[in-house]
């Protein structure tokens, strides 16, 4: 099946990761066609990454009182003539999107009124983000969804000298979240325990992540910080290597679960993981309505080591 096919996801880190499948599917599914991807900046690299795009088109997310960026928007969707979209992000935003291309409205899968394939089911609210891109998929037309294959997500890291046996931690998290997020010194205990067992713990982060990390360290001289030094597909290939993956409900995590590291997922109450819970080969979730609570001797305890 030929074409123009449009793909819309703008983020977050987690969600995007979680269209991986969908994304799939839809290059299966239109085999012939040619398909562009509209999406955010930080997630550039992945979707050139994966090669089922042929195009991918930065969003420029235009404030929607800037008429001059939304005409110039509206005429680049005009311009590309495409047969199709496919809504993954389901916003607001995304939603302005359909009402742009008034009058000359391609086929268009998602929850825009009007839209000629729309998502309706009521429990969609109540789905996990895979199963209910699935959902979507499957009223557009496209009923197979299989696994992923992710051979492509991964890097080249050596240039690490990583322990040969390690733990990851991912002690980060949204910063406009900080319930999402368990305790530095919880992090650092854990580490110390760790390292005693012979499991030198990697970090990995942003520039948010730095009073963990600095926690981390001051207990347990042995941890080894790539904090600021990893891309996404390098987070990746260090899960890969890693004996188990640790860490809290974000986005990398959604990454080191779905490439088959044994993942250990913190959530809080304020997130829930039955609509929005990593997937993988072997993800473990504990969970706290206040991650305050959650004993360090009970995450050890917890850990799945391969």
């Amino acid at each position: 099946m030929g074409g123009r096919i449009l793909v819309i996801k703008l983020g977050a880190l987690g969600d995007f990761i979680q269209a991986l499948q969908a994304f799939q599917a839809i290059r299966r599914h239109h085999a012939d066609a040619e398909i562009t991807l509209m999406t955010t900046a930080p997630f550039e690299t992945l979707a050139h990454a994966c090669g089922w795009f042929d195009r991918v088109w930065i969003d420029p997310r235009p404030g929607f009182r800037h008429v001059r960026q939304l005409w110039m928007l509206r005429r680049r969707l005009r311009a590309a003539a495409f047969d199709r979209v496919y809504d993954l992000q389901t916003s607001d935003r995304t939603g302005w999107y359909f009402r742009l291309l008034r009058g000359a409205r391609p086929e268009w899968s998602g929850i825009a009124p009007g839209c000629s394939h729309p998502h309706v089911n009521p429990a969609r609210r109540r789905m996990h983000t895979v199963d209910r891109l699935a959902d979507q998929l499957a009223t557009a037309g496209i009923p197979a969804v299989p696994p992923v294959d992710l051979g492509w997500l991964d890097a080249d890291v050596t240039r690490f000298a990583l322990p040969e046996r390690f733990v990851l931690l991912i002690p980060g998290g949204a910063a406009h979240r900080p319930a999402k997020r368990w305790p530095a010194a919880g992090y650092a205990e854990l580490a110390g325990r760790l390292a005693a067992r012979g499991l030198p713990p990697v970090i990995v982060g942003g520039p948010d992540e730095q009073a963990a990390v600095t926690a981390i360290l001051d207990v347990c001289a042995d941890a080894v910080s790539l904090l600021g030094r990893t891309t996404l597909l390098d987070i990746a290939g260090v899960a890969r290597q890693a004996a188990a993956a640790i860490g809290n409900d974000t986005g990398p995590m959604h990454i080191a679960a779905a490439v088959g590291s044994p993942s250990l997922v913190l959530f809080s109450g304020t997130s829930d993981p039955a609509l929005c819970g990593q997937r993988g080969p072997d993800v473990a979730i504990l969970r706290r309505s206040d991650l305050r609570d959650l004993p360090v001797a009970e995450v050890e305890a917890a850990v799945r080591l391969r």
